[in-house]
């Protein structure tokens, strides 16, 4: 049997060091893994494409080098096992992946795999994570990566925080399986999680990744008080009927809104207007440290809104 492969984006957080670190750890499992290192946008999914050929494969970078490879193997029954080697790692924290690669490998050397939906954008692009316009764009955009390289993470603290002080609402077309309405928004999005920033904030009511459907989620501050009240609301989980939330659940979605508002999909920047978004469920397979069943947990907000978080 070949060894399994692991794609490596050398130009990630971690960069050679974590490449070294990940290595050290397989070796220490007795386990030997082909190595292919990215060159640019694009090659892990070329990579996985043209090699990915046993039952799971490793990728050592950031969410967009793990979603490049994840959009390259839909349908073809491979799991994916995540080493954090990004700023944010989203994904990581999304599966209970520890986030030190040493402990990483270890957590996954012999987990089960659980498939989660994904949503398909009109482009042929793939999102596990969210895909949308206004706050959480913004908040991308403002993490410069002379901030990431300081303070890591932080930077995506910082950025929000200049990205509220900075809202400036916009009108927000939703079509949702045929359904349609427009709202003021200063953030829109198509969630397929129902946490993010680690399991601080919650997205909207029942949101789960492993369910076939994707949820719009938006949000409409008047001000910035009423920003950081509503931020402090979706920190409780606090999805009570307010006039300046608005949810609903859908298998085919569609945002459109004005030139200008930034856009996003699981942390990478869009030059688009419309987001056109189809669930495809259980279209990935991750290995996860915990049985699939066990990686989404039900909990309950202060109001008894039923959400969901990872464990």
């Amino acid at each position: 049997m070949s060894p399994p492969l692991l794609i490596v984006n050398p130009a990630a957080r971690g960069g050679r060091s974590a490449e070294a670190e990940a290595l050290a750890a397989f070796a220490s499992l007795g386990v030997q893994v082909a190595v292919h290192r990215t060159n640019g946008p694009g090659d892990a999914g070329r990579i996985a494409a043209a090699k990915g050929q046993g039952p799971q494969l490793f990728v050592l970078g950031g969410d967009g080098t793990v979603m490049e490879v994840v959009s390259a193997l839909v349908g073809r029954g491979i799991s994916v096992g995540v080493l954090p080697g990004g700023t944010g790692n989203q994904l990581a924290r999304q599966l209970g992946i520890p986030l030190q690669v040493r402990h990483a490998v270890a957590a996954l050397a012999g987990a089960p795999s659980a498939p989660l939906d994904l949503g398909r954008l009109a482009d042929g692009r793939h999102f596990a994570l969210t895909a949308g316009f206004g706050l959480d764009a913004a908040m991308i955009r403002g993490a410069s990566p002379a901030l990431k390289r300081r303070f890591g993470v932080g930077a995506y603290f910082w950025s929000a925080t200049r990205a509220v002080m900075a809202l400036r609402p916009f009108a927000v077309r939703i079509e949702a399986d045929g359904q349609r309405f427009e709202r003021e928004a200063g953030l829109a999005m198509i969630a397929n999680v129902g946490v993010v920033m680690g399991g601080r904030f919650g997205l909207g009511p029942g949101v789960r990744p492993d369910d076939g459907w994707l949820d719009v989620c938006v949000v409409s501050p008047r001000g910035l008080v009423d920003g950081l009240t509503l931020a402090a609301r979706m920190a409780r989980r606090d999805f009570r009927d307010d006039p300046r939330m608005f949810f609903i659940r859908a298998r085919a979605v569609r945002l459109e809104v004005a030139a200008g508002i930034p856009a996003q999909a699981d942390g990478e920047l869009l030059p688009v207007t419309r987001l056109d978004a189809r669930v495809v469920p259980g279209g990935a397979q991750f290995l996860a440290p915990f049985r699939p069943t066990r990686i989404f947990q039900r909990t309950s907000s202060p109001t008894s809104a039923e959400t969901w978080q990872a464990s």
